[in-house]
């Protein structure tokens, strides 16, 4: 078994050895591939939310494999992510994946002075985006300042992390705070959790959820699942809260129940049966905090559900040709907007496979820690 997973290892380098060269050329953060090409975002440019993965993916190829070209790509797409600092408006609570998986690798990885000061710029964008009544701000609309989403889970390392390379505590401090929040109102008692919840903005009430990206009110949408599970997983890692741990678990229960026999993921685990719609970015994110989990506990469930994740997606879902400059197919962006994707390969989803794989064979460099 791990031999299969050294020769995806080394498949993937080959795969993205090609494909940033297309991106380089091109002069764009691929945000996912047709016919052969990268395609950028498609929104808000370079200050969409999913930047920061491809740079992640190629300090992932790096640490891989050793090859300078990959951290030449690397910073030459940090280089267009930091430019978005300027623009600022256009940035939001997603910094998080933005740039500790960027310009945080870099400086974890090399020692990069610039980039650690980078890293610290989007924390204190984060920091800025403090409700100071419970819950980190989502998105910039004014109709939309009482909303939170599950997804910032994931954004909240780049907080602890400032912590800990600063030593000053307001950063964590605010972590937890929403950490505490998510904790309270979008995890739900079967284990699912809500991916919107919009609060009063004056006095941090619950106001009402929003359906967001998954198929109804009420529904689990995957991806969301994956981002509590692994964003809790993550903030025990931080913390040794026991109560982030127990929810993860929890919510770690819940998507291991519904996995598909195949090891692939529906969209939303609420979706019609006959509906033929998965997202395997959110297997393999899940996948990553799984495996995590099974260091933390040692529980064979965990690691078994893992591998029939990255299973799944090796034997159902990997293009290895030169049809796409990607990896992954059957990648979803949401389950009723098909603008960002659906059914297609996106970067992101690819980031999270190859970091699976990476801790898989023992050569994951810890991006979110």
């Amino acid at each position: 078994m791990q031999k299969r997973y050294e020769e995806i290892a080394c498949r993937l380098a080959d795969k993205f050895r090609r494909s940033a060269a297309v991106a380089a050329q091109d002069g764009l953060i691929p945000y996912k591939s047709e016919n052969g090409r990268w395609i950028p975002s498609p929104y808000d440019g370079n200050s969409w939310w999913t930047g920061g993965f491809w740079p992640a993916l190629m300090w992932q190829m790096y640490v891989m494999t050793g090859e300078e070209s990959f951290m030449t790509e690397a910073r030459r797409a940090q280089k267009l992510l930091v430019e978005e600092f300027r623009s600022f408006t256009m940035l939001n609570h997603d910094v998080g994946f933005m740039y500790l998986l960027s310009c945080g690798a870099d400086y974890k990885i090399t020692g990069n002075r610039q980039a650690r000061v980078d890293t610290l710029h989007a924390a204190h964008i984060l920091m800025g985006r403090n409700s100071g009544v419970g819950y980190i701000r989502a998105w910039n609309p004014p109709e939309r300042m009482g909303y939170a989403i599950i997804d910032c889970m994931m954004n909240l390392t780049l907080l602890f992390w400032s912590s800990r390379e600063t030593k000053d505590p307001r950063f964590a401090k605010l972590a937890v705070t929403h950490a505490d929040t998510t904790l309270r109102e979008f995890v739900r008692e079967d284990g699912s959790v809500s991916h919107i919840v919009e609060f009063d903005p004056q006095t941090g009430a619950r106001v009402r959820e929003h359906a967001g990206q998954g198929f109804c009110l009420g529904s689990s949408w995957s991806r969301g699942q994956a981002w509590g599970l692994y964003g809790f997983t993550l903030a025990y890692m931080n913390t040794k809260d026991e109560r982030y741990l127990q929810a993860a678990e929890k919510i770690a229960a819940y998507f291991m129940a519904h996995i598909r026999p195949d090891g692939l993921t529906d969209c939303d685990f609420c979706q019609p049966r006959d509906e033929k719609r998965i997202d395997n970015i959110a297997g393999a994110c899940a996948a990553c905090a799984l495996l995590e989990l099974h260091k933390l506990t040692g529980r064979q469930a965990y690691l078994d559900s893992a591998l029939k994740l990255v299973d799944g997606i090796i034997d159902h879902c990997a293009d290895w040709s030169e049809k796409i400059c990607g990896v992954m197919t059957h990648c979803t962006a949401s389950y009723h907007d098909d603008g960002a994707g659906r059914h297609t390969n996106i970067t992101y989803g690819d980031y999270f496979f190859a970091e699976a794989i990476a801790k898989l064979v023992g050569k994951d460099p810890m991006l979110w820690i």
